[in-house]
């Protein structure tokens, strides 16, 4: 039914970067949900379960996340990690130039992170989203002299629509370097990348890093339908946690949910490594994001990694999700203005 192996890496997109099929990232918890020496803990638990690359952003925590990150692995090997950030969010005091994608942001940004993460230089450096009021002509041509800088090895973006990765990936080839991905929500329940973006990624040779595997945690199955949420659990927390996962806590999901469980049991796999081994079997995707708050969810997390699921588990799990999961392809956009 099931064949698990060790730490397996993938190829990212159409290049020669391999990166971890499990990917750290530090969304909503460094520098601000857990200490720092909590978060350096977690990131060690990373390193010795064979996880090589991790993500983050200028904009988590205000740049406090990137910091927190650079501080934990500067005694690492550099040449065996794979460090990975985002540009677009506002940071800083928030100022009119402090977000967005034109020349001027991203190419202080970079060297805002670089510092941060104690580095020369970032693997992938990422639109964090598309920015409607940049030209596209103009933040292209800021990533290309970025790359040809050394300060970023490859170029991706987030969240960015098929059209948008079209328009993206010429014009990067026009100025002599290529989008190599995109970091987009996918799991289970969210599927809205299947009917373009994936194809159109497979087309033009970029893969998939996905953030949110366990959809806010909702796939864990600690969330029962008919049954209030536990204090401490992002579904009660009123700080911003609970309004990110109210799509999901419907009860005929949470009781779809719970239908996953036979399934989990039956492969040896808690819920969590089921849904995120879930988003592995899908060829586009490099990589699944995990978060952590404690070192020991790291190591279970990750034990997701070189899980293969038959043909009969995959079925018998669109069979208890069905028609939950959101398939809508215009779910997948960027806002139409930067943050304030």
């Amino acid at each position: 039914m099931v064949s698990i192996g060790g730490m397996d890496f993938r190829y990212l997109g159409n290049s020669g970067l391999k990166i971890s099929e499990i990917t750290y990232g530090n969304w909503l918890t460094h520098g601000s949900q857990v200490e720092n020496d909590v978060a350096t803990r977690c990131v060690r638990a990373a390193l010795d379960v064979g996880i090589s690359t991790f993500d983050t952003a200028d904009v988590y925590a205000n740049t406090a996340a990137e910091t927190v990150l650079g501080e934990a692995l500067k005694d690492e090997r550099r040449q065996s990690l794979e460090i990975f950030t985002k540009v677009w969010g506002a940071t800083g005091p928030k100022g009119h130039n402090d977000a967005g994608l034109s020349r001027k942001h991203i190419l202080e940004s970079i060297d805002g992170s670089l510092e941060r993460l104690q580095t020369d230089y970032v693997d992938l450096y990422q639109a964090h989203r598309y920015d409607f009021e940049t030209p596209l002509e103009e933040t292209m041509q800021a990533f290309a002299d970025v790359v040809r800088q050394g300060k970023a090895l490859y170029i991706g973006v987030s969240e960015w629509t098929a059209q948008q990765i079209r328009d993206g990936s010429a014009l990067a080839k026009e100025l002599g370097f290529r989008l190599i991905s995109n970091q987009p929500q996918y799991s289970m329940l969210w599927r809205v990348i299947e009917g373009e973006v994936v194809p159109v990624s497979e087309e033009l040779g970029l893969s998939q890093i996905v953030w949110s595997p366990v959809a806010q945690g909702v796939l864990t199955g600690k969330y029962q339908p008919g049954q209030r949420p536990e204090t401490g659990t992002r579904a009660s927390d009123d700080k911003g946690g609970a309004d990110m996962i109210k799509r999901w806590m419907d009860d005929d999901v949470l009781t779809g949910v719970q239908k996953l469980r036979p399934i989990a049991d039956g492969v040896g796999l808690t819920m969590a490594q089921l849904a995120i081994a879930w988003t592995l079997q899908n060829r586009n995707v490099a990589s699944a994001i995990i978060g952590a708050s404690r070192p020991e969810q790291v190591e279970s997390n990750a034990a997701a990694a070189g899980v293969v699921l038959e043909s009969d588990v995959m079925t018998a799990i669109d069979d208890a999700i069905g028609s939950l999961a959101e398939t809508d392809v215009s779910k997948t956009k960027s806002p139409d203005s930067r943050p304030a």
